[in-house]
């Protein structure tokens, strides 16, 4: 069973409009069309024993939460942790946000920082203690996810030096090709950026969309891309980080010919950390008809949110011409 979405903004139709425009006068016909849900959901994953939240409770609630989605991205699902941390409760949240799930594709567990170039050497990019926490589920076949981790972070165990402890994760970005029709591919982009606010984390955050600018225009030229994640950019108009976050978001958008969701949609909070954009490519139009925070639907028995980020679904609407 799918979640049923308002159609409230006709921002995505007049994309579509455009589009058909274009194609036509180009000779081209539409030949497939159809539509699919995106859940992008920072689940809170942090071993219960640091964790300001209640993953060992929350997590087992938020799995079967998920099926109604068509694609579901997870971040701070954490996948990966050094032999020291088995003895933890927290080795199992991988398999219990999936267990009460039936997607028949879905991202195995980090394989450890030597498997995406991590030796620990560098004295900015230190070894991790748990994986990059970017989970894949789809009602749509993929074959394999790139995962990419950020080439630089800050931020210790010893929050003293200002940092946010990004430096204990081994956060970075994942691509994964999923074919949601015949002759229809979309790379989709899910990511967990630099989440302090010091000079050094401003640094480390421009570089992170840099990179990750750099992969798509080389690994996704011409093809259509979704970008969706935990981007820990406030660009909200009146915010003290906005004045550093709004231009690196708008560079990004812009150098990677992405539109965000919130340009053209009603958004609860326009510029929050939690975002979703997306472009066109190889004759494939994407377009969106709706995006909602499900803040009503990831809450336990007593109505108490099950992470501290909003659970944010789009519903995107394509066609394939040709």
């Amino acid at each position: 069973m799918r979640t049923p979405f308002r159609r409230v903004v006709t921002g995505g139709l007049a994309a579509i409009a455009l589009a058909v425009v274009a194609a036509t006068t180009t000779g081209c016909e539409k030949v497939d069309e159809g539509t699919f849900t995106l859940l992008t959901y920072n689940v809170a994953g942090l071993p219960q024993e640091i964790s300001t939240e209640h993953p060992g409770t929350n997590i087992p609630l938020i799995s079967p939460k998920l099926e109604p989605y068509d694609i579901v991205l997870t971040q701070e699902d954490f996948d990966w942790w050094v032999p020291s941390l088995d003895v933890l409760d927290f080795a199992n949240y991988h398999e219990r946000l999936r267990a009460q799930t039936t997607y028949p594709w879905r991202t195995d567990r980090h394989p450890g920082p030597a498997a995406v170039g991590i030796d620990g050497t560098d004295p900015e990019r230190p070894m991790p203690i748990v994986g990059d926490g970017l989970g894949v589920m789809s009602r749509f076949p993929f074959e394999g996810t790139d995962r990419v981790p950020w080439e630089h972070c800050f931020g210790g165990a010893d929050t003293s030096d200002g940092g946010a402890g990004d430096c204990l994760a081994m956060k970075g970005f994942s691509m994964t090709r999923i074919t949601v029709a015949d002759g229809v591919q979309i790379d989709v982009y899910n990511l967990h950026a630099e989440a302090g606010r010091t000079a050094a984390d401003n640094r480390v955050h421009a570089e992170d969309f840099e990179l990750l600018a750099d992969y798509i225009n080389t690994h996704s030229a011409r093809r259509p891309v979704i970008v969706a994640g935990d981007t820990n950019l406030h660009t909200e108009p009146g915010h003290v980080m906005e004045p550093i976050h709004g231009p690196i978001w708008d560079r990004f958008v812009e150098e990677t010919g992405l539109i965000d969701v919130c340009t053209i949609t009603a958004c609860e909070e326009p510029g929050s950390i939690d975002k979703v954009a997306w472009r066109n490519g190889n004759g494939v139009i994407l377009a969106v008809d709706e995006r909602r925070w499900e803040d009503d639907t990831f809450v336990d028995a007593n109505g108490a949110d099950l992470s501290d980020h909003p659970p944010v679904a789009v519903q995107f609407g394509w066609s394939r011409w040709e």
